[in-house]
């Protein structure tokens, strides 16, 4: 694949074969995880490609053999609670943004997924895991306080009991008891995840775009009703005003300790 160039940050971009892009996230470094402007930079990836009428399928994968830690949370220490809630916003609208590409999506899962990077990876289509990757949400440690759409796109997948039972546990599953729970497609051996991929685009080659396109927008259609009270509903704040601050400073600082 040849550069397409890249698109406001270094850790978005986007690399075109003509009828497949693969969006890039993240640097290889802390996990992927992303900050505020990184969100936003790969909603206008996304809103750009969603225009590309040549386009049959967009493939989503992270730097450095990981996928995403989700977001990066030295961004929130001593942050206002409304700069929280405001990078919420600004991944879900990112989120949004793959979920309503026209197209097939596939994110190409390497050893962690675990927060929003769960929910990106939620938000695609198709997920190609590692069989040794992680995934999961487990933001109740924090005080993160899960927004309607982020529980839906779990309860779609695998219904609100088991949906609850993760969000209130706040465990990261192996890809085997993911895929067996139906919160993930596929899972591939450690360091196939290429192949995979390649065979799974290189059939899509030989059917018709129109009908992949048009099978995407029918299924969608039937989960609408689910789907779009969630994303009309009102977010709320996103973090407890109450313990917030203390939980994030324990995790961020668990090697180091806040001195007596």
């Amino acid at each position: 694949m040849t550069p397409l160039g890249q698109l406001d940050l270094d850790t978005i971009t986007v690399q075109d074969a003509v009828s497949v892009a693969t969006v890039c996230i993240g640097t290889g470094r802390r996990l992927n995880a992303l900050r505020r402007e990184d969100w936003a930079a790969l909603e206008r990836a996304a809103a750009s490609l969603a225009v590309r009428e040549e386009l049959r399928a967009v493939v989503i994968r992270g730097r450095g053999g990981v996928f995403c830690s989700g977001s990066d949370l030295g961004e929130w220490e001593g942050a206002k609670p409304e700069e929280v809630t405001e990078s919420f916003a600004a991944m879900e609208a990112a989120l949004q943004a793959v979920e309503d590409l026209p197209v097939p999506t596939v994110a190409a899962v390497e050893r962690f997924a675990t927060g929003a990077g769960c929910q990106l990876a939620l938000a695609c289509d198709l997920q190609l895991v590692n069989r040794s990757a992680l995934i999961g949400m487990p933001i109740a440690r924090l005080g993160l306080l899960v927004p309607p759409t982020f529980a839906t796109r779990m309860s779609l997948r695998i219904g609100p009991g088991r949906t609850k039972d993760l969000l209130y546990g706040g465990r990261l599953l192996a890809a085997e008891e993911a895929n067996q729970l139906g919160l993930i497609t596929t899972v591939v051996d450690d360091g196939t995840v290429d192949a995979a991929l390649a065979e799974l685009l290189t059939h899509w080659d030989g059917l018709s775009a129109a009908s992949l396109r048009a099978s995407k927008a029918a299924v969608n259609v039937g989960l609408n009703p689910l789907v779009q009270p969630a994303r009309h509903a009102p977010q709320g704040i996103a973090s407890d005003p109450d313990e917030f601050d203390r939980r994030l400073h324990s995790f961020l600082h668990r090697h180091n300790p806040r001195p007596e």
